[in-house]
């Protein structure tokens, strides 16, 4: 599909882009449908495949047809059977022929008594089951989420045999599918996902305990575990590429069976209908591929026809069947994996009502079997939770991948940065690395001046020049074209191409010249470990079967090339962008590099005041904390140790400095504590530890106080870590509270209703997943009241995503919590784990979750209770007070990272502009001006590397050491003044001897020049309009040596006017902790001085006022002492248009009467 590209990539584009591509792919999907039922035997996939790919049919009757028998079918499969109730009467509206027999038919094993109910519509469904049955269905029918509690264990009244019913809600009705209980299971008489989730807890277990980094590892792992839960003979991992066709990513399967690892097959494979329906239904079950469909009765009077889109039972097409059935797949099981789309959607806890992140169908994972094959309701319900966790860990490989990407633009980007630096714009093309590198591709060409330069496949220079014809005519609009089918894109001579070249990525860089990727066909690509090789061997590429799937693709990807990513394209017009810029005008040069300067000091200002007031903050909070707060060193040796711990401990802060942290903690909680240290020294720091430290003195009898610690790592500007911060809470009350409580065998009520402030907030279940425990401080946290949340689900009613009374914050939160409370069930240790919800209120409330079971007195699990651990007032300050700093700084920084980014680029576009006019004929005035630009462009450099400002202001920045002249800086720094003194009609004079401007020095010239421009334009900023700026220098030396000579210059600014206000020299001195824009730019201008061993000093005499600026350097020419000292030659006071002619060219007319 060929799209004209800007210079951007937007992700709702995107989107728009891939809705037309479903919108598209249904039609095409309807009239494959259609097809197959109109040719029936004589259908032929491969070729309606190929056919359907080169059209786009409208959406017409065939499309709404095929949609209303996809949402409106009215068969199952005929191993359970179904009832469609009313939603108010609980009576019959719709049944399944099968079902009067599953449901009402007379067991002679059974005894009954009466009349057997009959079953049609307007029955009672309280008439078929047992009362205790009937009960439970109508309390499931009850609650607002009614497929909360599936699956529901009924008996039937006549028969006494178990079915599970499974309840779903349409408009209107209410869907229940009855599915038999096997003679040989055991049925599951407790309801809803915690019961369900103990069938699957090894897998998760395992799946959890893998290393990230390997979606490979992930994928096979859980085929494998899927593959052990269920029995079915294969189990696959298909993945959902960009364009919506599949591929096979992992796979196991039993002796015998051909594998089906890396078939690709086309996006008709699996409709987008269907992948719409696997959005809403995760699970999706073929029992008997043969079996004969059951119809399903409704009542006349009903108004519409009901949906059996979310019925377990519903019947698949026929040609799914087909298919099926050439592939030797009787049986099926499909799971969907559904990840987060991006991050483009705000998912911010500080809103009481956060949108939800857009979810996709990622894959699927798919079991086939070579027989029938039935798996219980549970067992699916286990398989469907299992497949939400490897779906969470999905999305964090996603997420690496993510991460991978953006190093792969940065790369990129010193690519580019390197590309332009040499021969540009040929030495994109001439050298290494060149274009090839940027992107992934076959081959590049650059179409400049009318010649071609060509690397790796490409077209004949005389197709380049047809399609840059064809660009210029068809897409004369655009900056570019991007497609993966020349073909598609209506490029005329696509076919003389061949295979070679399918798709092409083509920029311009001037409106005649242009960039250009190519890419070979796709298939070229792909390859198929089941492919058969073999000559006498062949497939009937007529029948739906994986090898005529993966031959169809083939076909439809021969003329097309693997999609342009994102990322791919927006390397591609920074590339576009740079060459643009480097052909522009020179006019705006200095203009533009002005203004990169200030927004870059603007910037660099803003955050190092917002980082200044929020260490201050931080430090504040840290020593007047009411938590305990201590920090170790590398040897782990006590470095600090605030009032608050010491308090506690009875432990004096200078008798903790200078020992051990493992010698001040309980025995029981040294190799905890060890651990945590060594990780953190490590860098991986460790969260919500619990360990018990000692008391000393009065206290050490009341026994050890229990801490829940975090630690922060300390860093140096080498990244290396120098020490950890340990910020903790004393849980010591809570402890003994909870310890207490797990002693108790019997009666829990006592404390769990006992309304003191000591007792934290507490719910449970019993063993069923219901609430039974709720006590006055959980109403206080959450705003729910007992009887409000007692006697529902626990998980999905209580804490859940979809109208809950704690609503969690996504679908990973609620599958984490469900982990957790059943390893609880299952026995397992105690676990605490952060834990998160929004309250009755609106507020988002973050706490420790400490999960434990319940036992009776004879040591029996019935259930489990929960503790919340709240962090402190003072301690939730810190943390929020922490993560708003973190907020600023990141944001600030990324703005930096991002602008420093964005200038490089026009910035090595002035340098190519500056490189190419250097190989023209210029005079000596335009090399002049050009050696200035060189100067400034230099300085802008500087500046874009100055990422630790510290190293300024600290002392330990290293000064470079260059030949230079006092003239060189003089007149790159006022070039960088002159609109500025121009706007305000103020004249800048020299008073500086020739021989000091000419004089050779060694030092930082570019250090220098920075700090010069910056007292410049202050002064001038207060130097009232029409007056008069003068600069002078002296220049003294010290002999070290017969040719080095230490060289003390002092460079006075003097201007008219009051001078600079007193508040801003104290901030550039230092005596102000308030930092304005202006005076943080001249506090780091001195700190910059100082290291040249020098000061600065400001005089204030009537009418004018003096910046002295004095510097140590290096010089190696002897000149008259006595001329230095004087400071003046025979010209006198000149203005500095006639000791450097180049100024004069920045300098208004008005000033030159003298």
């Amino acid at each position: 599909m060929s799209s004209s590209r800007p210079s951007q990539s937007s992700s709702n584009s995107g989107r728009s882009r891939h809705s037309a591509r479903i919108i598209a792919q249904t039609t095409v999907d309807a009239k494959l449908h259609a097809d197959f039922e109109e040719s029936g035997s004589s259908f032929d996939y491969s070729s309606s495949v190929r056919i359907s790919g080169d059209q786009q049919p409208r959406a017409d009757k065939v499309t709404t047809t095929y949609l209303h028998q996809i949402q409106k079918g009215k068969f199952i499969q005929p191993f359970g059977c179904l009832l469609a109730l009313d939603e108010k009467t609980y009576k019959v509206v719709a049944y399944s022929e099968n079902a009067p027999e599953m449901l009402t038919m007379v067991s002679h094993a059974v005894p009954s008594v009466g009349d057997h109910p009959a079953l049609g519509i307007g029955t009672d469904i309280r008439s078929i089951f047992t009362a205790p049955s009937s009960s439970a269905l109508l309390k499931a029918l009850g609650i607002g989420e009614v497929s909360l509690l599936n699956p529901i264990l009924v008996h039937c009244k006549t028969s006494g045999k178990p079915f599970y019913a499974i309840v779903h809600r349409v408009t209107g009705s209410l869907i229940i599918d009855f599915e038999p209980v096997k003679p040989y299971e055991v049925p599951m008489t407790a309801a809803g996902a915690l019961q369900s989730y103990k069938l699957a807890a090894k897998a998760i277990a395992r799946l959890q305990s893998l290393p990230s980094g390997s979606l490979e590892r992930l994928c096979d792992s859980m085929v494998q575990e899927v593959s052990e839960l269920t029995g079915y003979d294969r189990v696959m991992t298909y993945k959902f590429h960009d364009d919506d066709h599949g591929e096979v990513i992992s796979e196991v399967t039993k002796p015998g069976l051909e594998p089906y690892l890396g078939l690709h097959y086309p996006a008709t494979d699996i409709p987008q209908a269907s992948r719409f329906l696997f959005m809403k239904n995760k699970v999706r079950m073929i029992v008997d591929c043969r079996a004969k469909h059951v119809k399903v009765l409704q009542d006349e009077k009903l108004p519409f026809d009901l949906t059996l889109c979310g019925s377990t039972l519903r019947a698949p097409h026929s040609c799914h069947l087909q298919y099926m059935e050439n592939m030797n797949s009787i049986a099926s099981l499909v799971m969907a994996v559904v990840v987060n789309e991006g991050d483009e959607d705000d998912d911010s806890p500080d809103s009481a009502q956060p949108p939800q992140k857009r979810k996709r169908l990622w894959g699927l994972v798919v079991c086939h079997n070579t027989t029938p094959r039935f798996v219980p309701f549970p067992l699916r319900y286990a398989c469907e939770f299992l497949t939400q966790v490897f779906a969470i860990h999905v999305n964090k490989e996603l997420e690496l991948e993510n991460q991978t990407v953006e190093k792969n633009i940065l790369r990129t980007q010193t690519l580019l940065c390197d590309m332009l630096m040499r021969d540009a714009p040929l030495g994109i093309v001439s050298q290494k690395p060149n274009i090839m590198d940027l992107v992934k591709c076959d081959g590049a060409a650059l179409l400049y001046k009318n010649k071609i330069w060509r690397l790796g496949v490409t077209p004949s220079d005389l197709q380049l020049h047809e399609i840059a014809s064809w660009i210029s005519e068809y897409h004369m609009d655009s900056t570019g074209l991007s497609t993966d089918s020349l073909h598609d894109a209506g490029f005329p001579g696509a076919l003389a191409l061949g295979d070679v070249v399918c798709g092409m990525a083509a920029v311009r860089i001037t409106p005649k010249d242009l960039l250009f990727w190519f890419r070979s066909h796709a298939a070229a690509e792909i390859r198929w470990g089941g492919a058969k090789h073999e000559p006498g061997e062949k497939d009937d590429g007529r029948k739906m079967h994986p090898r005529s799937s993966f031959k169809a693709f083939l076909e439809v990807v021969k003329s097309r090339s693997l999609p342009w990513k994102d990322y791919e394209m927006d390397a591609i017009h920074s590339l576009q962008l740079i060459l643009r810029n480097a052909f522009k005008d020179i006019e705006t040069m200095d203009t533009s590099s002005h203004a990169i300067h200030s927004k870059l000091s603007v910037l660099k200002i803003e955050g190092m005041q917002e980082l200044e007031a929020v260490t201050s903050e931080m430090v504040r909070l840290i020593e007047t904390a009411s938590v305990p707060i201590l920090a170790v060193d590398v040897d782990g040796l006590v470095n600090g140790w605030n009032t608050k711990i010491a308090e506690l401990t009875s432990l004096p802060v200078d008798e903790a400095i200078g020992k051990h942290l493992l010698t001040l903690v309980e025995d029981s909680s040294v190799d905890t504590v060890r651990t945590m240290l060594d990780l953190a020294l490590h860098g991986k720091e460790e969260k919500n530890i619990q360990f018990e430290i000692k008391t000393h003195g009065s206290r050490i009898e009341a026994g050890p106080i229990s801490l829940v610690v975090n630690a922060c790592a300390s860093r140096d500007l080498q990244e290396n870590v120098v020490g950890v911060c340990f910020v903790a809470q004393d849980v010591t009350g809570q402890k003994i509270v909870m310890d207490k409580f797990t002693r108790i065998e019997g009666d829990y009520k006592a404390i769990v209703q006992n309304p003191n402030p000591l007792i934290p907030p507490i719910f449970g279940s019993d063993e069923f997943g219901w609430c039974s425990e709720w006590n006055p401080a959980m109403t206080k946290l959450t705003g729910w009241r007992r009887e409000e949340v007692v006697d529902k689900m626990l998980l999905g009613e209580v804490f859940g995503t979809q109208f809950p009374c704690c609503r969690l914050k996504n679908q990973e939160a609620f599958v984490n919590l469900g982990v957790v409370l059943n390893n609880a069930m299952a026995g397992h240790n105690p676990e605490k784990v952060p834990f998160s919800f929004f309250a009755r209120s609106g507020k988002y409330v973050e706490c420790l979750l400490c999960v434990n079971k319940k036992l009776d007195r004879e040591g029996v699990v019935t259930g489990v209770f929960c503790f919340l651990q709240l962090a402190s007032a003072e301690l939730q300050q810190a943390l929020h007070v922490q993560r708003l700093s973190e907020q600023t700084a990141v944001k600030r920084l990324k703005a930096l990272a991002y602008l420093k980014r964005q200038v490089r680029n026009p910035l090595s576009g002035i340098i190519f502009t500056r490189k190419m006019m250097e190989g023209t004929e210029l005079e000596a005035e335009q090399r002049r001006l050009l050696q200035t630009s060189s100067l400034c462009q230099h300085q802008i450099s500087k500046i874009l590397d100055d990422s630790d400002l510290d190293s300024i202001i600290e002392g330990y920045l290293d000064l470079e050491m260059t030949e230079f002249t006092l003239h060189e800086v003089l007149v790159a720094s006022i070039s960088q003044v002159m609109m500025m003194s121009n706007g305000k009609g103020i004249r800048i004079a020299n008073d500086t001897a020739e021989e000091i401007m000419q004089e050779t020095l060694y030092g930082d010239s570019v250090r220098l020049q920075q700090v010069l421009a910056d007292f410049l334009s202050i002064s001038i900023n207060f130097t009232t309009a029409g007056g008069q700026l003068v600069v002078s220098a002296r220049l003294t030396k010290d002999q070290l040596g017969q040719s080095v000579h230490l060289a003390h210059l002092e460079l006075r600014i003097t201007h008219d006017g009051s001078g600079i206000p007193e508040a801003l020299l104290n901030e550039m001195f230092g005596n102000d902790g308030d930092s304005s824009e202006e005076s943080i730019s001249l506090f780091i201008s001195r700190k910059l001085v100082k290291l040249m061993n020098g000061d600065i000093q400001y005089l204030r005499e009537a009418g004018k006022s003096t910046f002295i600026i004095s510097v140590e350097l290096a010089a190696s020419m002897a000149v008259d002492s006595a001329a230095m000292a004087e400071g003046k030659s025979k010209s006198g006071a000149n203005s500095l248009e006639d000791n450097a002619s180049i100024i004069s060219l920045f300098v208004d007319q008005k000033h030159h009467q003298e």
